[in-house]
């Protein structure tokens, strides 16, 4: 009987072995490109990882991209824990000289289930570690501001955003690697983005990304350089 109940959930979850129950890293999504970049070396190729904001850059301001040995494998919706699965094919396999990891935002708002500050930083810290130990220079972004969630209010990420940055920026100065603080240049009164820089309070708009873009390409020349 416990057997049956138990089938019957997994049904009523996952119909017909939904995509998202046989992928959850969503390994598939970059697959197929990974293949032919690993036939193009490039000597100063750098990865842009993470969530809707990375992914949403390159649909945004294609400029950013254009002409540059940019790689983008942001995946919208995804929090730390399915970036660290597809880590390594979507980063290590591609054998760049910089990665860029932008991510926590998704896990405060529980997208996969519920996080702690200390587990979404364990898997910020596994990914670092994973690339150092390849010979890729970290560049760890602070995560975008929030005052609030509009697909789930009530989460504070206001409060919790903060108190995230302030523990990537702890550890990017212990460990060594690169600090992007995009938090400080988009920030309003309210610990959340304006507007005009954010329609949603959480995605950035080609005005948003005008204000990133000088920023991390400040933080990719100094780490290109510490890697020669």
């Amino acid at each position: 009987m416990k057997r049956f109940l138990f089938l019957a959930v997994c049904y009523l979850l996952f119909p017909h072995g939904s995509t998202f129950a046989q992928d959850w890293a969503q390994l598939k999504v970059f697959q197929e490109a990974n293949q032919e970049l690993k036939m193009i070396p490039s000597e100063e190729r750098v990865v842009f990882f993470g969530n809707s904001i990375t992914i949403g850059w390159q649909q945004t301001m294609p400029s950013f991209f254009k002409d540059r040995p940019f790689i983008n494998r942001g995946i919208s919706g995804q929090t730390t824990p399915q970036m660290l699965v597809r880590f390594r094919q979507d980063v290590l396999d591609l054998k760049p000289k910089v990665v860029i990891i932008l991510a926590g935002t998704n896990d405060i708002a529980g997208n996969t289930g519920p996080m702690t500050l200390d587990e979404i930083m364990g898997n910020l810290k596994s990914m670092a570690e994973l690339a150092k130990a390849n010979n890729i220079e970290v560049i760890l972004c602070s995560v975008l501001p929030a005052s609030d969630y509009p697909w789930r209010p009530g989460l504070e990420p206001n409060k919790k955003i903060p108190a995230l940055n302030a523990m990537i920026k702890e550890y990017t100065e212990l460990a060594g690697v690169h600090y992007l603080d995009y938090y400080a240049a988009l920030v309003n009164d309210e610990n959340g983005m304006d507007s005009e820089l954010a329609n949603d309070g959480v995605h950035p708009t080609k005005a948003g990304y005008e204000i990133m873009a000088p920023l991390a390409l400040k933080v990719i020349d100094k780490a290109l350089h510490k890697s020669d």
